[in-house]
């Protein structure tokens, strides 16, 4: 058999015929099929936002639920929807199953809007009758993942504004208020303490360089992005992270909330515990702690229980390993994996309301020692030119 099939890539193609019961000897790209879409057309192409992808999980559960058809449920949203990218990818995929395609397989066509965790939950959904329950405890894993996300950045945002403030605030003061005392003090032609000379050093040093110090600051950004974007640059950020000392411990918690939260919902819709790992490795939110999740499933896979797999990777706290080995001699791992979820959501949530408490005493000696090296730097030598000139009367 010979034919033309529409994919995201030749790989997507064969697995989507090998779903079908067909084995496929070559797939090959159809040359001219592809549209080719500049570079500004992609950037001002609105995103679709996990925020769309929520409302979409939710009308599907209704109008699923409801008992309306999948393809009416799929044009009905795609007919309503205000978003242009997000409503040609609801006409691809009711086309898709128009044809005959699974859902979970259109949806794999579009990897910038399903991730691979979404699409393995339809899948299950599909093989087991319950797209309506699946459809909902995506909704509900969404939401929470969104909240967790906005919660995160705001505990990181507040340290990273004091910080930039107090490096703006060091710049201010070397470039502008240093070179206007060290004016006074050379015409005065005294001898300068040692940390006064330090601060005009410095500061003749910035005011000569700011332009290569700038550059390097430049650079040094860049680079970080890109080195952030490879594996294992990315692997070791994520690594460092958790890490930092404030804000370490709350991205700890925010991703044993994901982990809990996802594995607990990929048990209760039936899928196996390897697949669950793999998918729940997906969300957590961490290179570091998905390739310890990655690690536990292949220590399950060689039969170890989930939690000596999860002692062996020592990211997990010891309340969660002893939730995890009630779960499974009870039979309850499902429960006690939402409960551990739920428990973490609450402490990151109390971490972030007291995030200032705990940064203020840290700025306090920050700003105390900034203040005291400028003070000594800047008002000795003034005490001392008052001290002769009293003298000299």
């Amino acid at each position: 058999m010979t034919g033309v099939l529409e994919g995201a890539s030749m790989d997507a193609v064969a697995e989507e015929l090998l779903r079908s019961g067909l084995t496929p000897v070559e797939v090959k790209a159809k040359a001219g099929t592809a549209a080719v879409e500049s570079p500004l057309a992609r950037l001002m192409e609105e995103k679709i936002s996990n925020t769309d992808l929520m409302l979409f999980s939710r009308q599907m559960a209704s109008l699923l639920r409801a008992g309306v058809p999948i393809l009416r449920a799929l044009a009905s949203l795609a007919e309503s929807s205000t978003h242009s990218r997000f409503q040609s990818v609801l006409s691809d995929l009711r086309e898709g199953l128009a044809s005959g395609r699974e859902l979970s397989a259109c949806m794999h066509r579009h990897p910038q809007v399903f991730q691979p965790f979404y699409v393995n939950m339809v899948r299950v959904g599909e093989t087991t009758g319950r797209l309506d329950e699946v459809f909902l405890r995506l909704f509900n894993h969404l939401e929470f993942e969104k909240e967790m996300h906005e919660r995160v950045k705001s505990a990181l945002r507040y340290p990273s504004f004091v910080i930039v403030a107090l490096v703006a605030a060091l710049a201010v003061i070397n470039v502008m208020v240093i070179p206007a005392f060290a004016k006074v003090y050379k015409s005065s032609n005294a001898d300068l303490p040692l940390m006064t000379q330090i601060l005009i050093g410095t500061s003749e040093w910035t005011v000569a360089y700011w332009p290569v110090m700038l550059g390097l600051v430049v650079f040094g950004v860049i680079a970080f992005r890109w080195w952030i974007r490879t594996e294992a640059g990315c692997y070791a950020w994520h690594r460092q992270l958790l890490k930092l000392p404030i804000a370490g411990k709350i991205v700890h918690k925010a991703a044993l909330a994901r982990f809990a939260k996802g594995l607990a919902m990929t048990y209760q819709t039936g899928v196996p515990i390897v697949q669950g790992l793999t998918s729940t490795a997906q969300v957590v939110g961490n290179v570091f702690i998905a390739s310890r999740v990655e690690q536990m499933k292949t220590a399950v896979e060689r039969g170890e229980s989930i939690t000596r797999a999860a002692r062996t990777t020592a990211v997990f706290t010891p309340v969660v390993l002893q939730m995890m080995s009630v779960g499974e001699e009870t039979g309850e791992l499902d429960k006690l994996l939402q409960e551990i979820g739920e428990m973490y959501q609450r402490e990151v949530e109390y971490e972030i309301a007291t995030l200032s408490e705990q940064v203020e005493p840290i700025l306090i000696v920050g700003l105390g020692v900034i203040v005291l090296i400028v003070a000594l730097g800047v008002f000795l030598p003034i005490w001392d030119l008052g001290s002769t000139m009293l003298g000299k009367k």
